[in-house]
């Protein structure tokens, strides 16, 4: 009996000792990193290898999911892309690429580009120079706040980095999207005749509060109003590539990614977690 005692204690402990020499063991990460000239392979590499299943550019394809969609994935790490376009994946129609190693890396980074926030890519660019583009010609500030510091009539930009893909980062700069709830552009008539365009801070059937183009509140009721007029598109300029020179707006696009408040704050959050 001692004897039985005594071997399950050390088959626990190889155990032990096995799964702690694995933790220790580091995920192998992409060798040919994640820069912008690997990603564009990537890319191409995957339109012509991967949309048999899966649709162009990371869409969702006939036979397979998309894989720059805002859902959950399984397979987060490098290595657990890698692996899943080396071998395939076991009970499923995925099939094993047969591509080379450096050109799986190369999909792996596209996929993680597509995937990651604007903060999590190596973005070229002088940071300092688009803060000044920022400030300054570019006139982002007269109406978005970047660490208490800018305009209200725009969404804070705090963690803007953390919060979009470099594309809808771009996009947001250069193509007319739909205005987010409280930043609806709305003009009003009073009884009085009085004009006032701003946006819709709150609305309701009776009321509606407004901020005016100069960050000053207006709370109305609708029987003070002669009309309410919203628009289709949001306040944002959206030509700024046009504004801006390329390095110019580089600089801008490089100084935004970088502002990842909440991501930060989250990661601090759990190293203090770790540490207790």
């Amino acid at each position: 009996m001692g004897t039985y005692r005594l071997t399950i204690r050390l088959l626990c402990w190889a155990t032990m000792f096995c799964f702690a020499v694995l933790a220790q063991v580091a995920k192998p990460r992409n060798p040919l990193g994640n820069g912008i000239e690997v990603v564009s392979q990537g890319h191409d590499l995957y339109n012509k290898s991967c949309t048999a299943c899966h649709g162009r550019d990371g869409t969702q394809g006939d036979r397979a999911p998309a894989l720059g969609a805002a859902r959950r994935y399984f397979r987060l790490s490098d290595a657990a892309i890698f692996y899943a376009i080396k071998n395939g994946i076991p009970g499923s129609a995925m099939p094993a690429s047969g591509l080379p190693d450096d050109d799986i890396w190369r999909v792996v980074a596209y996929i993680r580009n597509i995937r990651s926030t604007a903060s999590d890519n190596d973005v070229p660019g002088n940071v300092q120079n688009g803060m000044e583009i920022y400030q300054g010609k570019g006139k982002c500030a007269s109406c978005h706040m970047i660490r208490g510091q800018g305009g209200l009539i725009g969404p804070d930009l705090s963690s803007i980095g953390a919060q979009l893909t470099l594309a809808q980062l771009r996009d947001a700069l250069t193509k007319a999207i739909p205005p987010q709830e409280g930043y609806i552009p709305v003009e009003v008539t009073s009884r009085a005749g009085q004009v006032i365009k701003g946006v819709a801070k709150n609305e309701d059937p009776f009321s509606i509060d407004l901020l005016d183009l100069s960050g000053k509140l207006h709370l109305f009721t609708k029987e003070e109003l002669r009309s309410v007029v919203h628009q289709p598109e949001s306040l944002m300029p959206h030509n700024l590539d046009k504004t801006l020179s390329p390095t110019e707006f580089q600089d801008l696009i490089a100084m935004l990614s970088r502002q990842a408040r909440t991501k930060i704050r989250r990661e601090q959050q759990g190293e203090n977690e770790v540490g207790r």
